[in-house]
């Protein structure tokens, strides 16, 4: 089995290649100077991979790439608003390090989160962006056309906080962690941070809020609706039922057709707590996560708790977890970003994390033992594992 790591770095993106998990060749970088944002290859054919960039002065775009990573060409029609009629001005993002400002009609600050259709339909991906936005790509990511049962939605605005930087994330609003169903090409989940998650069950023509049983300590009702703050969402691509959340309030779970979410994270240690951005699952037990805990105190220091980094797995839908540290230094303040955590389809499965310090870490036994694959990076901000065709 051929393995990728496709790393999105603050400056330009970078390839991993291993066949046994033990050598790693680093490739790159791609588009240096640029925030790769996210990086995926596409597990329909294993070769062609999209990459969300943003250059300061160039702004966002996607580039496309037919062999792995290894040449790019750019999107023809990357993800954008439409105008607006003239002397209507909206809030919106400049750029992800930047205070948002008035501007004329929605822009598009930044492409954040890429995700594949579904298996029947070869050509689809869609996009999240930065200020909230849906985009679907039916050409493999040539073109790009906004999704407008989201984008154009009613209630949108409510569901984003009419769009009012004040309410945003410090790296502006954005939509994440977009899922499609395995089952069913029509049904989607996205998360919007802030506003939850939501679901379609139409291909996009229609959203609901799918949030009840997560707190809100921040908001004025805490049963709120919407409004929440999902930080990475997962649907298990074996039991596509189950959905876990590393959210802004802690870690859930939950089995549709429930509509409440279940505070799994609770189970933590207490020193530890449950608050991070970073989870994923594995590929084939519906019962096993991995999250990268950071410490949620006073002014969110998004650091590991006391300085000691660990991952925590569950091997029971989250009633229980157990630190996994082997081989991870003892004192490292490190931040893993929501993007930063993936997993492999190997047995044993591979556990990869990216942090903000540009060290690239993995464990080839599920998260027992762990050793540094890539040091000195630029600032790691995502991390796709994927198998190469």
């Amino acid at each position: 089995m051929s393995i990728a790591l496709f790393v999105g770095t603050r400056k330009g993106a970078f390839v991993l290649r291993s066949n046994d998990r033990s050598k790693w060749e680093l490739v790159g970088p791609s588009y240096l100077g640029h925030t790769a944002n996210h990086v995926v290859l596409d597990p329909r054919d294993g070769r062609t991979v999209l990459m969300a960039s943003h250059a300061g002065h160039l702004g966002p775009t996607i580039y496309r790439s037919a062999a792995a990573g290894l040449t790019w060409t750019e999107a023809e029609t990357p993800p954008r608003f439409p105008k607006v009629p003239e002397g209507e001005e909206v809030l919106a993002d400049l750029r992800p390090d930047q205070v948002r400002a008035v501007a004329p009609g929605r822009s598009v600050a930044y492409v954040f989160w890429l995700t594949p259709g579904h298996s029947s339909e070869p050509g689809v991906w869609y996009a999240g962006t930065s200020p909230h936005g849906l985009f679907r790509s039916e050409d493999g990511g040539k073109t790009w056309q906004g999704v407008d049962g989201f984008n154009e939605h009613p209630r949108r605005k409510e569901w984003s906080n009419n769009d009012d930087p004040k309410f945003a994330p410090p790296g502006g609003a954005t939509t994440h962690s977009i899922s499609v169903d395995p089952r069913d090409k029509n049904h989607l989940y996205l998360g919007l941070s802030t506003g939850g998650v939501f679901e379609s069950v139409d291909r996009g023509k229609d959203w609901r809020p799918v949030n009840r049983g997560c707190a809100g300590d921040f908001l004025p009702d805490p049963s709120a609706e919407f409004g929440h703050d999902p930080h990475c969402v997962r649907l298990h691509p074996a039991r596509p039922d189950r959905l876990y959340q590393q959210n802004h309030c802690g870690v859930y779970r939950i089995d549709r057709p429930s509509n409440e979410w279940v505070r799994v994270g609770e189970a933590m240690p207490k020193e530890i707590g449950d608050i991070g951005f970073a989870i994923d699952v594995h590929p084939r037990d519906p019962d096993t996560a991995w999250v990268f805990p950071m410490d949620g105190t006073d002014v969110w220091p998004r650091t590991s708790p006391d300085g000691r980094p660990a991952v925590f797995a569950t091997r029971d839908g989250g009633a229980t977890w157990q630190r996994q540290s082997e081989g991870m230094p003892a004192r490292a303040w490190w931040t893993v970003y929501r993007q930063s955590v993936s997993v492999d389809r190997a047995d044993p499965v591979g556990v990869y994390l990216g942090t903000s310090n540009g060290e690239l870490w993995g464990s080839s036994d599920e998260g027992a033992a762990w050793r540094p694959i890539a040091q000195h990076l630029p600032a790691i901000v995502s991390v796709e594992a994927a198998e190469l065709a």
